[in-house]
C-alpha cells in the first residue's frame, strides 16, 4: 500500500507536500480536521493558515462524487437547469444503478436510460448491479480520500479511513460542475472499543446498542472516530464488520464514521487493489494524540448482547428477550449495511440443514456482484435455496421498498437492512425491526423474532 509520504507527491490539486506533512504530523487535530485541512481549497489559494478547525465552514476539493438511480436523475436535471454541459473532472464522477436494479417498471427504466446516456456523453464511470457503497469499498475508496455521495450511507467508506459523507442531489451537481463544495468541519466523538464479542453477537449489535444510547440524532453532523484499545481488539473487527458500523452510523446522524488505518486496512487494500490510482487520497490520516473531542465513549464488546431495533425508529433498541416470540411475515438479509460475505456466511451457517418457517418468507440479497460471486463459490447460495430462502441479485430493492421484497399491509419484517422508518420497506402499515444477519436467519427458521445464540 502506498505510504502517506509517497502520496504527497501526487497532490497537484491540493497544498504542497510540506504543508500536507505538517498537517498529518499535527498532534492537536482530529481526523476530520486533518482531512479537511488538506483538501481546503480556500486556504491553499490564500496561504493564510494551514488548519481547518471544528465548526469552520470551508470549501474543499472532492476526490470522488457519486449519485445513484434515486438521486442521480435529480442531479442531472439540476445540471441541465444550470445550463452546465461539461463536468469539471469526469474521472471523479461515479453513477451507480442500484436502488431498483434491474428496473421494476417503465418509469424506473427511463431513469436508468437517462443515467446511461449521461455517463456515455460525459465519459464518467457507470456501475450497474452493485450497491454503490460496497462498490466504492471494493474498488475505489482509499485512506485520505474525500468522497461525497448523494446517498446518506456514503459514510460507509470511513471504514478504510476516507472522509466520506452524504450530501443532496443539487449539491452533487455542484460538485460535478466545479470539483468543489463547502463543508462545515464536524466536531468529533471518540469511541474506544475493548473486550471481545460473545457468541451470537456481531458488529450490527454493537452499532444498534450505540444508537440506542445516543438516539437517532445523538451524533448529528458529528464525526465518529472508532478506536481500538489494542491490536488484539482491532483484529476482531474485519473490514466487513467495520463497513457495517460505518454505514449504520448514519442512523444517529453522523457526517462521517471513521476507523483507523491499521493492519486490517492495509491487508484489505492489498487484496482488493484500487482501480483509480490517479485519484488516491492523501494516504493514512491519524488523529493527533492531543486532539480535542466533543465527547468520548467506552464500549466493552463483551457486555453487548443481540439487539433488535424498532419498529419505526432506529433508536428504539431492545434486547432480544424483549421481542422474542413476535411473529414475522418476512426475514430479510442484505443491503449495504449487512450484505457482505461475512454476513452471508453467518446466515448460511445458521440456515444450513434447516428450513425457513412455512409462514415466513426469507430473502437474501448480496451487496455487490463480487459478493454475489463469492456466495456462489462458497456454496452459500445452495444452502439458502435448500432452506427455502430466495437469493436475489445485488440491489437496494427490498431495503427501500421498491422491489424484490417489498412489504404489504400490516406485514412484519425483521431485517438486516439500514432503516426501519414508517413505510421504508413498503406499506405504511408494515413494521420493520432491524437486527444482525444472525438474528434474522434464526428468526426466519422460527417464524418469529429469535435468539441466534441457540443456533451457533
Amino acid at each position: 500500500m502506498e505510504t502517506a509520504s509517497q502520496s504527497l507527491e501526487q497532490q497537484s490539486g491540493r497544498r504542497d507536500a510540506s504543508d500536507i506533512k505538517n498537517i498529518l504530523d499535527d498532534k492537536s487535530l482530529t481526523f476530520a480536521e486533518k482531512a479537511i485541512s488538506i483538501t481546503n481549497a480556500e486556504t491553499r489559494e490564500k496561504k493564510s493558515k494551514t488548519k481547518s478547525m471544528s465548526g469552520e465552514i470551508v470549501v474543499v476539493d472532492v476526490d470522488l462524487a457519486m449519485a445513484q438511480d434515486s438521486t442521480g436523475p435529480l442531479a442531472i436535471r439540476s445540471l441541465n437547469e444550470m445550463g452546465i454541459d461539461k463536468l469539471y473532472n469526469p474521472s471523479k464522477v461515479l453513477l451507480v444503478i442500484d436502488h431498483t436494479f434491474p428496473a421494476a417498471d417503465e418509469k424506473v427504466a427511463n431513469l436508468h436510460a437517462l443515467m446511461r446516456d449521461f455517463a456515455s456523453r460525459h465519459n464518467c464511470l457507470l456501475v450497474e448491479g452493485s450497491i454503490s457503497h460496497q462498490y466504492i469499498l471494493e474498488y475505489l475508496a482509499s485512506p485520505g480520500m474525500l468522497i461525497l455521495g448523494a446517498d446518506s450511507h456514503t459514510c460507509q467508506a470511513g471504514c478504510v479511513s476516507a472522509f466520506a459523507a452524504g450530501i443532496g442531489s443539487t449539491e452533487i451537481a455542484a460538485v460535478w460542475a466545479t470539483g468543489q463544495l463547502w463543508l462545515r468541519v464536524p466536531e468529533t466523538i471518540k469511541i474506544n472499543l475493548s473486550g471481545h464479542f460473545n457468541k451470537g453477537v456481531f458488529a450490527r449489535d454493537l452499532i444498534l446498542d450505540y444508537i440506542g444510547q445516543v438516539g437517532e440524532d445523538g451524533a448529528n453532523y458529528k464525526a465518529l472516530e472508532w478506536k481500538f484499545s489494542n491490536d488484539y481488539i482491532s483484529r476482531q473487527f474485519s473490514m466487513d464488520s467495520r463497513a457495517c458500523i460505518s454505514n449504520a452510523s448514519m442512523e444517529c446522524g453522523v457526517k462521517i464514521s471513521v476507523f483507523p488505518t491499521d493492519e486490517i486496512t492495509r491487508k484489505y487494500l492489498d487484496e482488493y487493489p484500487r482501480i483509480n490510482n490517479d485519484r488516491l487520497g492523501t494516504g493514512e490520516i491519524h488523529s493527533g494524540t492531543s486532539a480535542e473531542y466533543e465527547d468520548e465513549f467506552e464500549i466493552e464488546c463483551n457486555k453487548i448482547e443481540p439487539k433488535v431495533s424498532g419498529p419505526d425508529n432506529v433508536d428504539k433498541v431492545h434486547s432480544i428477550d424483549e421481542l422474542a416470540n413476535m411473529e414475522i411475515d418476512q426475514a430479510f438479509i442484505g443491503s449495504s449495511t449487512n450484505g457482505r460475505v461475512e454476513d452471508l456466511e453467518i446466515a448460511a451457517r445458521i440456515l444450513n440443514g434447516r428450513k425457513v418457517h412455512k409462514n415466513t418468507r426469507c430473502i437474501v440479497t448480496p451487496a455487490s456482484v463480487k459478493v454475489y460471486e463469492d456466495a456462489i463459490k462458497r456454496g452459500y447460495v445452495g444452502i439458502y435455496l435448500e432452506s427455502g430462502a430466495v437469493f436475489t441479485n445485488a440491489t437496494c430493492g427490498a431495503c427501500v421498498g421498491t422491489h424484490l421484497g417489498a412489504l404489504g399491509e400490516s406485514e412484519i419484517c425483521i431485517s438486516s437492512s439500514s432503516r426501519n422508518f414508517v413505510g421504508r420497506m413498503g406499506a405504511l402499515s408494515s413494521k420493520v425491526y432491524l437486527a444482525s444477519p444472525a438474528t434474522v436467519a434464526a428468526s426466519a427458521i422460527e417464524g418469529r423474532i429469535a435468539d441466534p445464540r441457540r443456533y451457533l
